[in-house]
């Protein structure tokens, strides 16, 4: 059966493009108030599309952004799969550098010669999500699918999702699953597919520190009272040492160091340290000693600087004393690090490094636990042999280094395991202008999605698992 419903994605490429290009067409900003009303006409869309697909489709409201939840006719015995996505997208600013409007979606060849689709929100996560589409479309056609299917696609990913654990948790009778799948991530490169193991956490931290109760003269008073701009740059010059390692006790102490087995698995890849400096603008690469580039974008702990603010910033000079100064902080998370306990620490540092003539606010922003998932657990491995056929070739597997945040809410919330079978290619500009996704990718993983779904139905255990099984 497998082979028919492969033949007829392969007949659908053109007819992919055109419902993808209506999809990627609907402006569906989520940050932004006055697209509240695109938001609801994508939810609907997208609704339509997976009834057409004799899915039972729903709309349902959140206190934000609606929710798209889509069943087909479960069946006892069959293996439950829950696919997760998003439609909505970031901001597409700054919109002049955009080659064609980001919402007026176009094919036209990329700098490797491959076709691809130019709009906001092509590859994160329209694409995607369309992929999965084509294979449910196909498998209709012949019969229906293989597999109990449990669709959620929210429209918040982009805004921090504030509303989806509420959503889980309310509808999580509903949202039994054997295994969760979502595709919002990338291949290794192009021509090696990939199934993403491993997730970073966060921490996002916000430090203010405030000084004299308004600007000084930096003559009257420089070195005579606090300079909340001064103390917040020490402070930040504190948190690594001379080899790269974030300076806070305890940070490490939980880490989950390589295997020998990942790292000589990440060292065939094809991975060139000198082209990715290239491609990033710098002559080469920095980071904690010991480790390489893969190593720590993937599987070593970070604290990095997002954005510092302090003092005069217009043109010319101003000789002052800034009353205040922030900066945002991001701590990437790995494996057996807990986000609370990370929290604490820094706090403390923080709080042991600030002196006692300058007020110190701490805000959080948010976290998210890492993930690890083990490569030969059988969804897994039923995963690659999805890929294998969908891209005709041997996929790889790797870690990302950043945060999914819904992937610890799943198996928090509904005790399962999630697949990160993902399609794009890293320049495919994502959050970027000029954001794309290969029409090569588009098809290969509307193939390998319809795959999935054949291997996954293979599950022997296909017991409802997890808080949200029935007693």
């Amino acid at each position: 059966m497998l082979d028919e419903v492969l033949k007829t994605v392969d007949g659908r490429r053109q007819q992919a493009v055109t419902a993808l290009s209506e999809f990627l067409a609907i402006p569906s900003v989520s940050t932004r108030p006055e697209h509240a009303p695109d938001m609801f006409r994508c939810a609907t869309w997208l609704a339509d599309q997976l009834g057409k697909a004799d899915m039972e489709a729903q709309v349902l409201p959140t206190a934000g952004h609606p929710i798209v939840l889509a069943k087909n006719r479960h069946q006892p015995g069959r293996p439950t799969v829950l696919l997760y996505g998003h439609y909505d997208v970031q901001p597409p600013e700054p919109l002049e550098q955009w080659i064609s409007p980001p919402f007026e979606p176009h094919v036209r060849k990329t700098e490797a010669g491959t076709d691809a689709i130019y709009a906001r929100g092509a590859a994160d996560d329209k694409g995607q999500v369309w992929c999965h589409a084509e294979a449910i479309l196909a498998w209709q056609s012949h019969g229906g699918l293989p597999v109990n299917l449990t669709v959620l696609i929210e429209g918040e990913e982009e805004i921090g999702s504030d509303h989806l654990q509420s959503f889980i948790s309310e509808h999580r009778q509903s949202l039994r699953a054997d295994i969760a799948v979502i595709s919002d991530t990338n291949q290794f490169a192009r021509g090696v597919p990939a199934i993403t193991y491993g997730l970073r956490g966060l921490a996002y931290a916000q430090i203010i520190l405030t000084g004299p109760s308004h600007d000084l003269h930096s003559g009257l008073f420089g070195g005579a009272v606090p300079n909340p701009a001064n103390v917040l740059c020490q402070i930040i010059a504190s948190l690594h040492d001379s080899s790269g390692r974030v300076n806070i006790e305890g940070f490490y102490d939980d880490v989950l160091e390589l295997t020998p087995h990942e790292r000589q698995m990440w060292q065939r890849l094809p991975f060139d340290e000198q082209q990715f400096a290239r491609s990033v603008g710098i002559p080469h690469g920095s980071g904690e000693r010991g480790y390489s580039t893969l190593e720590r974008k993937w599987a070593r702990p970070t604290c990095d600087v997002n954005g510092l603010t302090a003092g005069y910033q217009g043109p010319g000079a101003k000789t002052i004393i800034p009353s205040r100064a922030s900066a945002k902080l991001s701590m990437r998370l790995v494996p057996n690090q807990d986000p609370d306990r990370i929290m604490k620490l820094f706090e403390r540092t923080i709080r042991g490094r600030c002196p006692d003539n300058v007020k110190l606010e701490l805000n959080w922003f948010g976290a998210s636990e890492p993930v690890l998932v083990p490569v030969d657990s059988p969804p897994m491995q039923l995963a690659a042999e999805a890929l294998r056929i969908g891209f005709g070739c041997e996929p790889t597997f790797m870690r990302e280094g950043g945060s999914i945040p819904v992937v610890g809410m799943i198996k928090r919330l509904l005790g399962i395991d999630t697949l990160l079978v993902g399609f794009g290619l890293p320049d495919d500009r994502v959050h970027s202008p000029n954001e794309k996704f290969d029409l090569d990718a588009l098809h290969a993983g509307s193939r390998t999605a319809a795959a999935l779904y054949d291997r996954l139905s293979r599950l022997t255990d296909s017991a409802p698992h997890g808080p949200g099984a029935a007693q």
